[in-house]
């Protein structure tokens, strides 16, 4: 296509967007299954449906019909497909598909719908973790009047998931001869993530049964058996779990997990083997982190064993994802490519030599793509947006770093298309969550977004980032609005000196802490012209109230816990907060804001906005709430299609008004 026909992205791209996620290999490795997700122009609704690649031929099928199926899985034996299909109440329910062909059929009717599953050996059962009923087992609707809910623990509600009440999630076994489920586990905890081991005995899962488990982020690995019962402990002394397999022998599991108190293992996480007798053994450092989802909201990437005893795994390193492939007896580690992307999730076949990755890079949305160990070979698999983004004028994206006190900070720039270095233009400092999130080698929206339409986007990792080691990412504990805020300013400073930024035209976007720090900037400094926020941090205070992790995550983030022996420790803590808070500083805000907020949002309620707005109006600052209906906090990336587009269109309207 010449350049002149080409177009530049706009705020509707999200339309035009196809997803690869959840590959499967077929343990004869004659297919690969994954889930094909698009977005209907029509209703503007997203949908999601079940591929099939036949291998060695890459011919593609399309195996399921449904309007929301995902999650594939082969049984051990390659008969039959395990997939999830959301039923008429919208919740996930577990299907069958013949792999020879025919029709699919539904095993489990959940009230609640169901998380994650796994295959039995044998391929007659599988296990799965699903939310007790909370009416009819958690009593958290009094009888004489059904709109009444009653909660009597503090994680009584979760993002996403929304009101839990005092129901827990359990694992269930299902049959797949009479689609007949018995539950194995009970008790007030959760339990998550079920891996049935190689010998069909034992299951073992992700629970959190210590003391105080509802205020502290612990987490542990059990096993019981396949037909429940009493359970095992097999992590002793980690603090907390993200992810587990068992080894081919079932002897031990292999485990990410993290020996520090409070601070979950899904930030950065070390490879630990597991046994009920001896300790956890560690064999990686903190030179990469090992990918992990969030137990209870999304699964882990395979974690995969190879014929020789070694482990591969996806793992990041400076904002790039790679596979690592660890020697347990000399727990040598190999990175293996090929990095400049964010992988999202793998599979492999039976020896582990063959993987298959879905992933993003800065120029590609998603595309799956095969690593084959043996011939060190990579290749694309299949890329839905080729076509997508051949049509438009891309943007190109460098990287440089900047020395701080004891660290140094490794920042991304995005520059528009066809950039002229002759010429300036406005900068728009993008800052992400966390705050131990990362941006990566990945395809950001927003950002592309902004680039396209004329915009260098300054992308920064600061101090608190994961992905840069242990230390990095600890620093920002107790120092919210600190040295991060420092990083960010000394990144700015440094980009603002090259001749084609316009100094005076600056602008900065944030989400979730992300949010925070855009609010702590536009509090400590008037250099932005504009400031979009979305769902942000803006009151410690009552975000410590409000939030699904107020308890657990503050306590650990903000520096100061409370001391139920000593009472007074609440006003100090109390004070504290507000101390760090942007709302305590909202007299100082002289830029435009634009508060972008869920109206669903569990973690960062859409209160913290309504504050913030209510504030800056009083004192008669320039500012702007808009609300998205039933939305989350994830609702930029998952949510619903209008509501992420809506997003996209509001921020760059407010940057392009101001700046």
């Amino acid at each position: 296509m010449d350049q002149a026909s080409k177009q530049y992205f706009n705020y509707d791209m999200l339309r035009y967007i196809k997803t690869v996620s959840d590959p499967n290999i077929s343990p004869d490795e004659s297919y690969i299954a994954y889930t094909f997700g698009w977005i209907d122009t029509d209703t503007l609704t997203s949908k999601s449906r079940i591929m099939r690649i036949s291998m060695p031929s890459l011919i593609q099928d399309e195996l399921t019909t449904g309007e929301k199926d995902s999650s594939p899985k082969f049984s051990p034996d390659g008969q039959t497909l395990a997939f999830c299909r959301l039923d008429e109440n919208d919740k996930r329910q577990l299907m069958l598909l013949p792999v020879s062909g025919g029709e699919p059929r539904q095993i489990t009717d959940q009230s609640e719908g169901l998380l994650e599953f796994d295959w039995s050996p044998s391929s007659n059962k599988l296990v799965f973790s699903s939310l007790t009923d909370s009416e009819t087992q958690s009593g958290i609707t009094d009888p004489a009047n059904a709109t009444v809910k009653i909660a009597s623990k503090l994680k009584y509600q979760f993002d996403t998931l929304g009101w839990r009440g005092n129901s827990y999630f359990h694992l269930f076994v299902v049959d797949t001869s009479n689609s007949q489920s018995t539950q194995i586990t009970d008790g007030p905890w959760d339990n998550l993530s079920p891996r049935w081991s190689p010998d069909g005995e034992k299951i073992a899962f992700i629970s959190a049964r210590r003391p105080h488990n509802d205020i502290h982020a612990l987490s542990e690995v059990y096993v019981t058996s396949c037909n429940g019962g009493p359970v095992e402990l097999w992590s002793n002394s980690l603090a907390s779990v993200s992810a587990i397999t068992w080894a081919p022998d079932a002897s031990k599991l292999i485990a990410v997990g993290s020996e520090t108190p409070g601070f979950l293992s899904t930030w950065q996480g070390w490879l630990y083997s597991l046994t009920p007798e001896n300790p956890p053994y560690k064999h990686s450092d903190d030179s990469f982190r090992p990918s992990v989802g969030f137990p209870g909201i999304s699964p882990s990437p395979e974690i995969n064993f190879t014929s020789t005893g070694s482990v591969v795994l996806l793992g990041d390193s400076k904002g790039e994802s790679y596979v690592y492939q660890i020697d347990l007896e000399s727990n040598s580690v190999e990175r293996i490519g090929p990095g400049g992307m964010l992988a999202s999730d793998m599979s492999a076949n039976k020896s582990g030599d063959k993987l298959v990755i879905s992933c993003s890079s800065p120029d590609n949305p998603s595309k799956l793509m095969t690593l084959d160990l043996r011939q060190d070979r990579c290749s694309t698999l299949t890329s839905p947006n080729s076509t997508y983004m051949e049509q438009v004028i891309q943007s190109s994206m460098d990287k440089f770093t900047i020395a701080q006190p004891d660290f140094d900070i490794e920042c991304r720039v995005f520059y528009p298309p066809e950039f002229d270095n002759g010429s300036m233009y406005p900068l728009v400092l993008d800052i992400h969550g966390g705050p131990n999130g990362a941006f990566y080698d990945s395809f950001v929206p927003w950002q592309q977004l902004f680039a396209s339409q004329g915009y260098i986007v300054l992308a920064v990792n600061p101090r608190g980032s994961s992905t840069y080691g242990d230390s990095f990412m600890m620093s920002v504990i107790d120092d919210w609005g600190g040295n991060d805020y420092e990083d960010l300013m000394a990144a700015v400073d440094d980009i603002a000196k090259r001749p084609y930024v316009d100094s005076n035209r600056l602008a900065v976007h944030g989400y979730s802490y992300g949010g925070y720090m855009t609010s702590w900037i536009i509090g400590h400094t008037n250099r932005f012209k504009a400031a979009v926020i979305g769902a942000p941090c803006i009151n410690l205070h009552s975000m410590y109230g409000t939030s699904d992790i107020g308890t657990s995550f503050g306590e650990l983030q903000w520096g100061v816990s409370v001391d139920v022996d000593t009472p007074e420790s609440y006003i100090l803590f109390a004070k504290h907060l507000l101390s760090k808070s942007p709302i305590t500083y909202a007299s100082q805000v002289d830029t435009p804001a634009l508060l972008l907020h869920g109206e669903s949002d569990r973690r960062c309620p859409i209160g913290q906005s309504e504050e913030y707005f209510t504030v800056l109006k009083r004192l008669g600052k320039n500012v702007e709430m808009v609300r998205f209906p039933e939305s989350s906090h994830l609702f930029p990336r998952l949510g619903k299609p209008v509501m992420r587009e809506s997003y996209l269109k509001h921020a760059l309207q407010w940057f392009d008004k101001y700046v």
